[in-house]
């Protein structure tokens, strides 16, 4: 399978139709279809529902369109790199975070790099545990930000000097606004909003214990900004973490501790027996200087 006819296929898939791909790519129709036929061919697979007016993805059509879309990606990375001159710290360093106040010390250090060395980009992805680890596991991203305990046996890692606390967001009439800190006995029988990482990971049952399987879950949110908003229509209390929505001045929501106090460590990860880029080994040298 060649690189060059991923490319038509990709933009097959983005024109929706072969005489526009086929403009697009400056090829003739008829060249276009013949290089899909034989793609299809050397899969065995039919990729395409050809319709009157459009082309559809079949399913594996979709399968082969996301894998297509990271090895260009990889492709591009990898000939960014290599291009680089030796003499040069320059490149870009990809970084997969969820919504966490620990990325302020990612940009402090980012900073400080691009104040030495200009040419060296940052690019924060947001994700949480699951889409950053796969990110990472594909050679998409160079580090996450991860919470939780690490696999050590396929990432290494640096503890981030930094700990965020769970909590509860509320809206500030709620009854229990009242109060400077909120027990797991307050929101038993409470409408909860989760997050999806909360679902799949031990936070809630550091918080619930055993009962976390009985509680009143009546939504789940990705990114906590939409959660705020189904907490501020009164949907209910969103379990989090503290510093990510700005509760202050005239804001309509407020934050509240767990008591006792449930703490969520967090990492810098990237994956065991990568070959970093030199500006990436840079960026690292920077964290570590957390632990030193």
């Amino acid at each position: 399978m060649e690189l060059r006819v991923l490319q038509y296929f990709l933009a097959v898939t983005r024109e929706q139709s072969i005489s526009g791909a086929a403009e697009s790519l400056h090829l003739s129709q008829p060249t276009l279809s013949r290089q899909l036929k034989e793609l299809e061919e050397e899969l065995g697979r039919q990729l395409f529902i050809r319709g009157n007016r459009r082309i559809t993805l079949t399913e594996e059509g979709m399968i082969l369109r996301r894998r297509a879309e990271e090895i260009l990606e990889l492709v591009k990375k990898a000939e960014h790199e290599v291009s680089l001159s030796d003499e040069t710290l320059a490149g870009d360093i990809t970084i997969g975070a969820g919504e966490t106040d620990g990325v302020r010390l990612l940009a402090n250090a980012a900073q400080m790099i691009q104040k030495e060395y200009p040419l060296v980009h940052f690019h924060i992805i947001s994700g949480d545990r699951v889409t950053v680890t796969e990110e990472m596991d594909r050679g998409l991203i160079d580090f996450g930000l991860l919470f939780g305990r690490i696999d050590p046996s396929k990432y290494e890692s640096i503890q981030v000097p930094c700990k965020d606390r769970f909590g509860v967001l509320m809206r500030r009439d709620s009854p229990l606004a009242e109060k400077k800190a909120i027990s797991p006995e307050d929101l038993r029988t409470q409408p909860l909003i989760l997050s999806r990482q909360a679902l799949q990971d031990a936070s809630l049952q550091a918080v619930f214990g055993n009962d976390s399987e009985k509680l009143n879950i009546v939504a789940t949110y990705n990114l906590l900004f939409n959660g705020s908003l189904m907490v501020d229509e009164g949907m209910g209390y969103a379990v989090c973490l503290d510093r990510i929505i700005n509760v202050s001045g005239e804001s309509s929501l407020c934050f509240r501790p767990f008591e006792p106090e449930v703490e969520a460590p967090l990492s810098l990860v990237w994956k065991k027996y990568q070959t970093l880029t030199k500006a990436a080994e840079k960026f690292l040298s920077k964290c570590q200087e957390w632990t030193a």
